[in-house]
């Protein structure tokens, strides 16, 4: 027996019963946008039987509409998993639950049909992921699905691409490795984005942090002057590391305010450091 013809066989084991654990989708107006309370008031986003993917946004509410002897078909995103759905009117609705594909393509799909038209009821659905609010209305014409696309998922995954390809290009040009010179030594306090050390090839300084870097705030780098005035030098960020466009004799990252965390990084090379390079800080 499929789970649809099971769902409609066991409609009178569920009235009056608790609605039990499951996730749903929320459907969404004709205009792709999330129902207002007006919206919702006036009856607007009424949707053809053949429903279609309209973009999530957290705490919308969306309108699925529904008709007697039909099964209406809430899809969720592929690898989202349900955790529980409550309803308001657990009578005369009838709410399952069932799954399609495995693996990371493996969705969960909420069936609803009502008992009669004319009824109005609320759908709130949590997943591991979000949570839904639906609007559901029984009457002549039913969507027979409905879907969601995520922008705020699809933002992030271009960004998280982004870091990936900038992550990926080389700290700087090729250098020559008998021109590095780790002659330098890190002091100070002890916060999470401490670098881990610091070696310049004669033209540049490059500071290199610990990973994760890229989900820390990180901390502004100050040059120490011959007058022990601090001030702002050119550098940029590649990867976990940054590239300062000079040399330098002492620096410090300092990051807060009330209780600013200072790491001091101090050139410890001798006269033939100098000499090597024919410039300095």
């Amino acid at each position: 027996m499929t789970s649809a013809a099971l769902l409609l066989a066991t409609a009178a084991a569920f009235a009056g019963a608790p609605v039990r654990d499951s996730a749903a989708r929320d459907p969404a107006t004709h205009s792709g946008s999330p129902l207002s309370p007006e919206g919702l008031a006036s009856g607007q986003g009424a949707r053809p039987a053949s429903g279609h993917a309209r973009p999530w946004w957290d705490g919308a509410v969306y309108r699925l509409d529904t008709a007697p002897g039909r099964v209406s078909d809430i899809t969720l995103q592929p690898g989202e998993s349900l955790i529980a759905v409550a309803a308001g009117d657990t009578a005369r609705w009838v709410i399952g639950d069932t799954t399609s594909g495995s693996g990371p393509t493996r969705r969960t799909h909420i069936l609803i049909k009502p008992a009669e038209p004319g009824l109005r009821t609320n759908l709130v659905i949590t997943t591991d992921r979000r949570v839904y609010h639906l609007d559901l209305a029984s009457g002549a014409i039913a969507m027979t699905g409905i879907a969601w696309t995520y922008p705020q998922d699809e933002l992030l995954a271009l960004r998280r691409a982004q870091e990936a390809l900038a992550a990926a290009e080389p700290v700087a040009a090729p250098i020559a490795v008998e021109r590095l010179d780790f002659g330098y030594a890190i002091t100070g306090d002890q916060p999470p984005w401490r670098p881990v050390r610091a070696f310049d090839d004669g033209a540049q300084v490059f500071i290199e942090f610990p990973p994760g870097l890229e989900s820390m705030e990180a901390p502004p780098l100050f040059v120490v002057g011959a007058s022990g005035d601090v001030e702002l030098v050119n550098y940029r960020k590649r990867g976990r590391y940054y590239v300062v466009d000079r040399l330098f004799g002492a620096a410090e990252l300092r990051l807060g305010a009330k209780r600013q965390q200072v790491v001091r990084i101090v050139r410890t090379g001798g006269p033939d450091h100098h000499k090597r390079r024919g410039r300095g800080s």
